[in-house]
């Protein structure tokens, strides 16, 4: 039962990591937004969440004597999994951490796309920008609190990583995984060949039909025949 939670924590972990992955790479780009950074926040701190809860039972888990060796071997393959997670969780935290610094929302430092525009629109855009609202000044002030809020995480992200270590001690080349390398292209391929192979197989069967061969001897025959008497006839007019 909690091999099997374990195996659904991580899994969650997994799609949130990759989530927040994606999301790291548009930062700085012509997608970024506000909308884009609360998303960060949340898959950020959805993440985390599963992180402390899935390291939490690993850590029961693993530290328990009475704990049987296929199981601890299933647990131990699944502790990696879950320290490879961190690893991955923590350098896009430090990216978008970079990111955020480098390409502020607002008052940026430098324009997030260079669209070639210049002339006197520049004294239009200085006015509408000097009416900002409190719904602005609020938005900007998330900014920058997310920002010192993401280096406190990173920071935290960090212990986490060396505190599992610390009470977990499975060295990561002592794991065996249960596949080989390329397993499931395998499984694929040899289905596509097995599968090629019984088309192959039916189509010789159909062709080599008895009854089909028969009929198309008797055919050739009769068309021979009429050949043949057609330049009989020929010969004697």
């Amino acid at each position: 039962m909690a091999r099997e939670e374990c195996k659904a924590l991580l899994d969650a972990l997994n799609k949130t990591t990759a989530c927040y992955h994606h999301l790291v790479l548009t930062v700085g780009g012509s997608a970024d937004s506000q909308n884009l950074r609360e998303e960060l926040q949340k898959t950020r701190q959805k993440a985390r969440e599963l992180a402390v809860t899935t390291g939490a039972r690993l850590t029961v888990a693993l530290r328990n004597r009475g704990l049987a060796a296929e199981d601890r071997m299933e647990f131990e393959r699944l502790w990696v999994a879950f320290s490879g997670c961190l690893d991955i969780l923590e350098a896009d935290m430090q990216r978008a951490l970079a990111l955020g610094a480098a390409f502020p929302l607002h008052t940026p430092l430098r324009p997030l796309v260079r669209t070639g525009v210049t002339g006197d629109s520049s004294r239009v855009a200085a006015r509408a920008l000097s009416a900002r609202s409190l719904s602005h000044q609020a938005e900007r002030d998330f900014d920058v609190s997310d920002l010192k809020e993401l280096e406190r995480e990173v920071l935290q992200v960090g212990e986490m990583i060396n505190d599992m270590e610390m009470k977990v001690n499975v060295p990561r080349w002592t794991v065996q995984a249960q596949k080989t390398a390329g397993a499931e292209l395998l499984s694929s391929n040899s289905m596509g060949a097995s599968s090629v192979g019984a088309v192959s197989v039916e189509e010789r069967s159909r062709s080599c039909n008895p009854s089909k061969a028969l009929a198309a001897t008797l055919f050739s025959a009769v068309l021979l025949a009429a050949v043949a008497l057609a330049l009989s006839v020929v010969k004697l007019g």
